[in-house]
């Protein structure tokens, strides 16, 4: 069964650090126009996700999912889960809708589609916070780690297509991967949560786990947001 996210608005000033405001005011014209490509973005997302609570077990190769035969291969994921007994696999999207519009956008305004882009990314993020929340109150009397994305650290991205098949994802949320194993559609998320009776320090939230890391400005000028 798809779960379904509702989004009411989204962080505008979010959107600003990724296209890389330098904390300036837009004008006008500018707001008008973001005010208007968060409409679209609220209008066309159906925001989805989909999750299974694994216990697991540090093994050889990286880290195991028991009860299958699927390994999360790497040390970097090592790190992140050391110390969990659990862990949370979820994929998020917020539906191909967002995708129509950005190649409508990209053709017609390039400006919009850069706007467009960021609003989406943020609503993404926004369903993973808000998956955060549920899985939380979900998971009562464990401590959870902060997400990790499958592509990042040294957690092999080719891990993509068995990692949402294990999910069932493209029945439950409409979500497939592609040969170059990107997420279709393109606004979406594939993570690990981990999930431990005592307090982890698990891997930092930061550029791994966000959504703009290919665009941000910040990090194109050799920085970061300390989002």
């Amino acid at each position: 069964m798809e779960r379904l996210i509702q989004l009411d608005n989204l962080n505008r000033q979010e959107a600003l650090r990724y296209l890389g405001s330098g904390g300036q005011t837009p004008d006008d014209a500018f707001m008008a126009l973001m005010k208007d490509c968060e409409k679209t973005v609220l209008a066309q997302a159906r925001p989805r996700y989909v999750y299974r609570i694994f216990d697991i077990r540090e093994c050889e190769e990286g880290v195991c999912a028991e009860g299958t035969d699927f390994i999360l291969r790497g040390n970097s994921i090592k790190k992140h889960l050391k110390g969990c007994e659990k862990a949370a696999f979820f994929a998020a999207t917020i539906s191909d809708g967002i995708d129509r519009q950005l190649r409508i956008a990209q053709v017609s305004d390039i400006t919009k589609a850069f706007v467009m882009d960021s609003l989406a990314s943020v609503a993404v993020e926004q369903v993973c916070d808000k998956f955060e929340q549920i899985l939380k109150e979900q998971t009562q009397g464990y401590y959870q780690t902060f997400r990790f994305g499958l592509g990042y650290g040294d957690l092999p991205i080719e891990q993509q297509k068995d990692f949402v098949a294990l999910l069932n994802a493209p029945k439950q949320i409409g979500l497939s991967v592609s040969s170059s194993f990107m997420l279709i559609p393109t606004k979406s998320v594939t993570a690990v949560i981990g999930l431990s009776k005592e307090p982890v320090k698990g891997v930092a939230r930061g550029c791994q786990t966000c959504n703009m890391r290919e665009k941000c400005q910040y990090r194109i000028k050799g920085g970061h947001c300390n989002g």
